[in-house]
Protein backbone atom coordinates (compact mmCIF):
# COMPACT_ATOMS: atom_id res chain seq x y z
CA UNK A 1 0.00 0.00 0.00
CA UNK A 2 2.61 2.61 0.52
CA UNK A 3 4.28 1.76 -2.81
CA UNK A 4 1.11 3.64 -4.20
CA UNK A 5 0.92 6.72 -1.53
CA UNK A 6 4.06 7.68 -2.71
CA UNK A 7 4.13 8.03 -6.60
CA UNK A 8 0.50 9.58 -5.69
CA UNK A 9 1.82 12.30 -3.88
CA UNK A 10 4.20 13.05 -6.38
CA UNK A 11 1.57 12.90 -9.02
CA UNK A 12 -0.52 15.63 -7.15
CA UNK A 13 2.13 18.03 -6.89
CA UNK A 14 3.07 17.62 -10.19
CA UNK A 15 -0.07 18.39 -10.94
CA UNK A 16 -0.50 21.36 -8.47
CA UNK A 17 2.37 22.57 -10.05
CA UNK A 18 1.30 23.07 -13.65
CA UNK A 19 -2.23 24.13 -13.06
CA UNK A 20 -0.54 27.31 -11.17
CA UNK A 21 1.79 28.04 -14.44
CA UNK A 22 -1.53 28.61 -16.58
CA UNK A 23 -2.45 31.88 -16.71
CA UNK A 24 -6.39 32.89 -18.05
CA UNK A 25 -6.33 35.66 -21.02
CA UNK A 26 -9.58 37.67 -22.68
CA UNK A 27 -8.74 38.56 -26.12
CA UNK A 28 -10.66 41.61 -27.45
CA UNK A 29 -11.28 41.37 -31.44
CA UNK A 30 -11.69 44.56 -33.56
CA UNK A 31 -15.01 44.17 -33.55
CA UNK A 32 -15.73 44.06 -29.23
CA UNK A 33 -16.30 40.88 -29.02
CA UNK A 34 -13.79 38.78 -26.35
CA UNK A 35 -12.49 35.35 -26.12
CA UNK A 36 -11.72 34.05 -22.87
CA UNK A 37 -8.75 31.31 -22.93
CA UNK A 38 -7.27 28.60 -20.59
CA UNK A 39 -3.99 30.20 -20.74
CA UNK A 40 -2.02 32.85 -22.79
CA UNK A 41 -2.42 32.53 -26.28
CA UNK A 42 0.35 31.77 -28.63
CA UNK A 43 1.38 33.77 -31.45
CA UNK A 44 2.38 31.91 -34.72
CA UNK A 45 4.64 34.52 -36.45
CA UNK A 46 4.81 32.04 -39.95
CA UNK A 47 1.22 31.55 -40.07
CA UNK A 48 0.26 35.12 -38.56
CA UNK A 49 -2.35 33.65 -36.27
CA UNK A 50 -2.96 33.70 -32.32
CA UNK A 51 -3.25 29.88 -30.74
CA UNK A 52 -4.95 29.34 -27.78
CA UNK A 53 -7.57 26.78 -25.60
CA UNK A 54 -10.59 28.11 -25.08
CA UNK A 55 -12.52 27.16 -21.74
CA UNK A 56 -14.26 24.30 -23.26
CA UNK A 57 -10.77 22.39 -24.37
CA UNK A 58 -10.91 23.14 -27.82
CA UNK A 59 -7.87 24.98 -29.87
CA UNK A 60 -8.74 27.65 -31.64
CA UNK A 61 -7.20 30.48 -33.96
CA UNK A 62 -7.34 34.12 -34.58
CA UNK A 63 -6.05 36.49 -37.47
CA UNK A 64 -3.46 38.70 -35.80
CA UNK A 65 -5.48 41.71 -37.71
CA UNK A 66 -8.66 41.00 -36.23
CA UNK A 67 -7.10 40.75 -32.28
CA UNK A 68 -6.84 44.32 -30.27
CA UNK A 69 -6.02 43.55 -27.03
CA UNK A 70 -4.59 40.42 -25.46
CA UNK A 71 -4.67 41.01 -22.24
CA UNK A 72 -4.15 38.10 -18.86
CA UNK A 73 -6.73 37.93 -15.93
Amino acid sequence: MTQRILPALLLAAGLATLAGCSSPAVITLNDGREIQTVDTPDYDENSGFYEFEQLDGKRAKVNKDQVRTVKEL
